[in-house]
């Protein structure tokens, strides 16, 4: 346990949940981004041009969102303490952050196959992935301030 102070503990959380919102935006945004280069002409200005957003948003946005939300996170867990570690709401919270960062996978492997034209997926599919993270958010969100035992 770090037992931080009061003022530290909040900056952490604050870092957090800012870092979260911006994972959670690229999450929400790129199968979206998604949805509409699979309608675009392979080789078209438009596929190129969808390209650029999506590796921008993976690479600028995105990866470093999700290394600062699971760093923070982190160390606010190690601050709960070994009990913390035992409540079912947190191993069901973590459990559902590594749904998030399994559809962070799949969404750069989604993004490689677009880079290369050779998406295979439809725009229902994508439309399908798009709410998965939705799921998860407020499955997360839910954990978290309830608190279910």
């Amino acid at each position: 346990m770090l037992d931080l102070s009061g003022d530290a503990f909040l900056w952490l959380k604050a870092l957090h949940i800012i870092a979260v919102m911006a994972w959670m935006a690229g999450l929400l945004y790129l199968p979206r981004l998604f949805v509409y280069h699979s309608a675009a002409e392979p080789g078209s200005d438009k596929s190129e041009t969808f390209k650029v957003m999506e590796r921008r948003l993976l690479r600028a946005i995105m990866n470093p969102a999700m290394i600062a939300a699971f760093v923070f996170g982190a160390v606010l867990l190690v601050d709960m303490g070994g009990d913390g570690w035992s409540e079912v709401w947190v191993l069901a919270k973590l459990a559902c952050v590594a749904g998030l960062a399994v559809m962070h996978g799949q969404m750069a492997r989604w993004r490689k196959d677009f880079e290369a034209d050779r998406n295979a997926r439809s725009e229902k599919f994508y439309r399908v992935a798009n709410e998965v993270p939705t799921v998860l958010m407020i499955a997360i969100v839910i954990l978290a301030v309830i608190k279910p035992s």
